[in-house]
């Protein structure tokens, strides 16, 4: 593939995932700016039971990038049995996940929100919040895998456009529910769940859609089956489950992070949840260009082009690090007027502040995981390699020096953030190694 006609796949699947991300953030900072109305009490109350949804997102998030993985490499093999095969295979899955999560949140959600908060007020209103939100657990697994399959195909530019609508249609029904407008009552903190719901129903719909038309059109298989034949169950939960531990293991983490920062105070609570919004525009940014690296790359390893496989990953990743920097000098210049939008205590605005600009610090190192060990090694199916990565980094150094800089030498929340993002930079460390012995080049 020559370099303009590799540089178009990349634009051609990055920019829609980018673009789609960036505006999920954005929708989401105006979603945050109306709760922000209610008070600190209401930001931090979204903010933590978002952090326990982040734990359904992320398990879920591992088993479409296994899809991923399988999907391109198939589709570079040109086996459409196994493209279907495997996408039926890991929606099955997803549902089954989404089952089971929205199961534990409806049955006891004052008892996991309070894992977080110490603040009674705060976590009944998180518990209601989390309750309504975990109805919309089923249509994202839909919409998750169904995204992965079209975006495989390259047809990135669909989720996007219902994206777009879906986060239109969640704000405009944020402020008719949140506020009680057009004759609805205002429900506050329950209708900005509400509204996430509704939005990814509509959404589910819209993709089912346009899946079955493609499909239809370009007469490709999507009969449900999910019996494997190119590989064994075996091997498929050889390459899932080391995803599964690491996602599960990296959520966990983060919801150790987010009570460490909720016992620190919940105005400091509240400022690290305003940074939130702006932290998934920034790596929203570049979760295109992560996906687009594990797909193209998965492909070229699919066809045995393992030269090719290298040479392209390395173009990749000078992408990501050029565009990480730009980002990080326009977040520092711009992050006080994001702060400003919010009706909230100085304090807050200024932990936020200094919040970001740790963030700003640490975003190039942050992309460069993203694409190597989360895109690049990845696609060649080397999912236990990449755990072991993330656990030394997340486990071995990050919840350590959080623990530690939160409790023992009871540092100021931007200090300790400061502090266990060094995970980061160890993670990156080992990638790098990884990569450069190549061994991760391999066919599924």
């Amino acid at each position: 593939m020559k370099s303009g006609s590799f540089l178009k796949s990349v634009t051609k699947i990055a920019i829609p995932v980018a673009l789609q991300s960036m505006l999920q953030a954005s929708f989401s900072i105006i979603d945050q700016i109306m709760v922000g109305s209610l008070g600190s009490t209401s930001v931090a109350a979204v903010g933590i039971a978002g952090k326990l949804s982040s734990l359904y997102w992320v398990v879920i998030g591992a088993v479409v990038s296994v899809a991923g993985i399988m999907i391109s490499q198939y589709i570079g093999a040109k086996d459409e049995k196994e493209v279907n095969r495997s996408f039926w295979l890991n929606t099955s899955l997803s549902l089954l996940i989404a089952v089971i999560f929205m199961s534990v949140c409806m049955l006891c959600p004052n008892y996991l929100m309070g894992l977080y908060s110490t603040d009674k007020y705060t976590v009944n209103i998180a518990s209601e919040y989390l309750i309504i939100v975990s109805f919309g657990f089923l249509p994202y697994a839909i919409n998750m895998l169904i995204s992965t399959r079209l975006r495989c195909m390259e047809k990135a530019a669909l989720p996007l456009i219902f994206g777009i609508m879906a986060n239109a249609i969640n704000t405009v029904l944020n402020y008719v529910l949140i506020f009680g407008k057009l004759g609805f009552s205002s429900m506050g903190a329950r209708g900005a769940g509400l509204a996430t719901v509704i939005s990814q129903i509509f959404n589910m719909l819209l993709l089912v859609i346009s899946l079955l038309i493609v499909c239809r059109k370009n007469k490709l298989e999507l009969s449900y089956s999910i019996k494997l034949t190119k590989m064994t169950y075996r091997k498929y939960i050889a390459i899932l489950l080391p995803i599964l531990v690491t996602e599960f293991m990296w959520s966990l983490s983060e919801n150790i992070y987010a009570s460490v920062y909720g016992h620190i105070g919940t105005l400091e609570c509240a400022g690290m949840t305003l940074t939130y919004p702006i932290q998934g525009l920034m790596i929203g940014a570049f979760s295109g260009l992560a996906q687009a690296t594990g797909i193209l790359i998965g492909k070229e390893l699919g066809k045995g082009n393992f030269d090719s496989a290298y040479e392209k990953s390395k173009k990749l990743i000078v992408y990501a690090l050029i565009g990480s920097v730009v980002l990080s000098i326009a977040l520092i210049c711009l992050m006080n007027y994001y702060t400003d939008a919010y009706d909230v205590e100085q304090y807050v605005k200024i932990t936020a502040q200094r919040i970001l600009q740790v963030f700003a610090v640490v975003l190039p190192v942050k992309v460069m995981n993203m694409i190597i060990p989360g895109g690049i090694i990845k696609s060649g199916g080397q999912t236990k390699t990449v755990m072991i990565i993330e656990l030394i980094g997340t486990w071995g150094v990050g919840v350590p020096l959080a623990l530690l800089s939160a409790y023992v030498w009871k540092y100021e929340i931007h200090i300790v953030y400061f502090i266990l993002s060094m995970e980061e930079c160890v993670r990156l460390i080992l990638s790098w190694i990884v990569f450069r012995r190549k061994k991760w080049m391999k066919k599924i």
